[in-house]
């Protein structure tokens, strides 16, 4: 949007659009730190090895990969909200499903399916913020999406703390009879139904209301978020940048030679390398990466605790800056600062040694791998973090944004989940014996 005088916004209602909106980034979090405090319970019920364990947990990251690809075109043809209202009631289905599991099989296809509704509201929480929010505030209001996956994935942590604690662990038996493990699954259901409860009290796109034909309805939007003169003006810009001649379709992404057009391949380069950097393993298998070279499990638990505030504290002033200094800056900074912190983590594990037969680093080592890894989440939360989802949001042209969002938001899924199946099979031995 290009710039709209500050006194004619209605910035309680595009706070509100954006604080639900954003809850689809708090269920992708909270669900990525759920599973953690799970496997001993799944290890127990179903007897899994490490492996089967692996496949288990990981079936999220495929489902997140079609869902995103899915929900692009889905979104063209039935709307933003719609399609993420349809996300949040899959994944309060998966959530249930999840926690009564009566085998792996049936695990695993509830985590498939409630990936595919966390990647479908990956991909439309930021497109849906772009599309109802001034130029001028975008990306500090897109940017909120970082600050929402961290803050749920924090959330899981502390929620699993207390459930483990309240029966003892989480084998124990709590409420209903059932163990604490089954109830961590059944908890991610509230982010859910808060979303979905929310996404009532919010309007469709105007930008796919144009598309479809529904002028009159994107002009009452587009007045209650602009005021009466500006929608108008709006009105007329959204019109004029949309093609009339067919409808959106994945052929919009093809350039007239053949071949993606090249914004497209941007995007998706830019999807996967968010992902190359290597966040999931910190995420993923800090604790474990912690444990294996000396630290106990209560240090662990609690470095993994200040990465997680760290990280949300990164992406607020990300939020400041993103307007200011612009997106590829930050993209430069944060890759500089990446580099330098993870080559310093690899010469401090590199120093680790066997010690009464476990591994174990020297501690003036072990402070500055310590202090080198939280940075390094400083400075993936203050670049590519964030502004990886605001660049998606935005990048595109009205016509192609659904379905290249797909296409890139696909790349993204896929390159988490090889990134993060990768790592134990490069590290053969048990995680959490950890000998690499």
């Amino acid at each position: 949007m290009q710039a709209i005088e500050r006194n004619s916004l209605n910035l309680a209602l595009i706070g509100r659009i954006v604080a639900v909106a954003t809850i689809g980034g708090f269920m992708f979090g909270y669900d990525s730190g759920a599973i953690n405090g799970t496997q001993d319970g799944l290890k127990h019920a179903f007897g899994l090895g490490e492996t089967q364990l692996g496949l288990t947990v990981s079936a999220l990251l495929p489902g997140c990969a079609l869902g995103a690809f899915m929900a692009g075109r889905f979104a063209d043809i039935w709307g933003r909200r719609t399609v993420m209202m349809a996300a949040a009631i899959i994944f309060i289905i998966s959530a249930v499903a999840s926690g009564g599991a009566s085998s792996a099989l049936m695990l695993a296809f509830a985590r498939f399916f409630a990936g595919m509704a966390v990647g479908a509201a990956s991909v439309l929480s930021p497109a849906y913020i772009s599309e109802v929010t001034p130029a001028d505030i975008r990306g500090r209001l897109s940017s909120l999406q970082q600050v929402m996956i961290i803050s749920g994935l924090t959330g899981a942590f502390f929620a699993n703390y207390y459930l483990a604690q309240t029966a003892g662990s989480s084998l124990g038996i709590i409420w209903g009879g059932q163990p604490a493990w089954r109830w961590m699954f059944w908890v991610q259901a509230l982010p859910a139904l808060l979303f979905l409860t929310a996404l009532l009290g919010i309007p469709e796109s105007p930008r796919f209301l144009v598309a479809k034909g529904r002028k009159d309805e994107a002009l009452r939007v587009l007045a209650r978020l602009l005021g009466t003169q500006a929608a108008t003006i709006k009105l007329a810009e959204i019109d004029a940048s949309l093609s009339h001649d067919h409808r959106p379709s994945l052929a919009d992404i093809r350039k007239p030679g053949g071949g993606w057009r090249t914004i497209v391949w941007v995007g998706i380069g830019l999807a996967i390398f968010q992902q190359l950097v290597g966040i999931n393993v910190v995420f993923y298998y800090g604790a474990s990466l912690w444990q294996a070279v000396g630290f106990t499990e209560g240090d662990a638990l609690k470095i993994n605790i200040v990465s997680g505030v760290v990280s949300i504290l990164a992406c607020l002033v990300s939020i400041m800056l993103i307007d200011r200094i612009g997106r590829r800056p930050l993209l430069l900074v944060g890759s500089a600062g990446m580099t330098l912190t993870l080559g310093t983590r690899a010469w401090c594990f590199s120093q680790a040694g066997m010690v009464n037969g476990a591994l174990q680093m020297p501690d003036a080592t072990g402070t500055i791998a310590l202090f080198a890894a939280n940075i390094f989440v400083i400075f993936f939360n203050l670049s590519w973090g964030p502004v990886m989802w605001v660049m998606l949001g935005e990048m595109f042209p009205n016509q192609m944004r659904g379905s290249a969002l797909a296409v890139a938001g696909a790349a993204q899924w896929l390159a988490n989940f090889l990134v993060s199946s990768s790592f134990p099979l490069i590290c053969p031995h048990r995680v959490d014996r950890l000998v690499c």
